[in-house]
């Protein structure tokens, strides 16, 4: 019996709730993890589960031991990682789960840069807008702007993510430009739907806050859809600046309401404490940390032309 690569899938169990989804992360047939659960409990010679047709939950014995063995697994695929490292480089696949706002755009030179520098780490990127639990998704990170979904979770701030309300030219000739946030409420919106703060919008102008709360004609989760229906001169959108900052820059749209900032979100990596990837994770998110200062380019850029406030209202 492999007792660790027991451990391991008990552990991949334990934390999906699943036999199915276990085998699928592993990459091994239902009856090979269920075989495995089985070899564990013989010898520890008490049931790690109770099973049903539809839930799979810890027994005591399984919840008492479940922190240990994660902690386990996760040291022991570190060293591996460490010891091959050592010796010819890092190896293996390592699974990320991105914005789409994120990766469209800025991400594909990052994920090149780090395949020169680690070509035997092979990545597998799921790119979604949606929130995921990283353990239980089966990824080693989750790059989003949304808080960790447990406690169990690290998260690690990035860079931070401004937001900025713009409209092409043409659109506010024909529609006027708001002066106020209130003024939102005369024009066509759209919005993303994903923001933690939901409908929930907070104005910054010096030392005052605005509160309002806005119905969109366009609610999306997509950005870049909400970019292309301000292009059409549709209405007014909100958009992050890693979105929007090009075309603002090209003038293709205006930012509205400049004095008027709104609070930002960091995009954070979260993944587990007992990642069984942690050596290989690190040299990923130490990647990205170094590729964005404290002030991402498309910021920068912004703030050169006094198109962007300086300060950021963090939220």
């Amino acid at each position: 019996m492999d007792r660790l690569e027991n451990i391991e899938t008990f552990v991949r169990v334990a934390e999906t709730q699943s036999f199915a989804e276990a085998a699928r992360q592993l990459r091994v047939a239902k009856s090979v993890v269920t075989h495995r659960v089985k070899q564990l409990e013989e010898h520890v010679g008490a049931p790690l589960f109770h099973r049903s047709t539809r839930v799979v939950r810890l027994s005591d014995v399984g919840q008492a031991f479940l922190r240990d063995c994660a902690a386990l697994v996760a040291r022991a695929n570190d060293v591996m990682d460490q010891m091959r490292g050592a010796r010819a480089g890092p190896t293996g696949v390592l699974r990320i789960h991105a914005l789409t706002g994120f990766v469209l755009g800025h991400f594909a030179s990052l994920l090149h840069a780090f395949q020169v520098n680690y070509p035997d780490i092979h990545l597998e990127l799921i790119v979604s807008d949606t929130v995921v639990d990283p353990v239980k998704a089966g990824v080693d990170c989750a790059l989003q702007i949304f808080p960790a979904a447990s406690t169990e979770l690290v998260s690690r701030p990035l860079f931070p993510v401004r937001r900025v309300f713009c409209a092409t030219p043409a659109y506010l000739q024909r529609a006027g430009r708001p002066e106020s946030p209130r003024d939102l409420h005369k024009h066509a919106l759209g919005l993303y739907s994903g923001y933690p703060t939901r409908d929930r919008w907070t104005f910054h102008h010096g030392a005052e806050q605005v509160t309002i709360y806005m119905n969109a004609a366009l609610l999306s989760n997509s950005v870049h859809l909400l970019r292309e229906y301000a292009m059409e001169h549709a209405g007014i959108v909100c958009l992050p600046t890693l979105v929007a900052g090009d075309s603002i820059l090209r003038g293709e749209l205006e930012v509205v309401l400049p004095a008027h900032q709104l609070s930002s979100f960091s995009l954070s990596a979260v993944y587990a404490g007992t990642s069984r990837n942690a050596f290989k994770l690190r040299l990923f998110i130490e990647h990205i940390a170094a590729a964005f200062a404290r002030v991402p380019p498309w910021d920068a850029r912004m703030i050169e032309r006094g198109l962007l406030p300086a300060t950021l209202i963090e939220g």
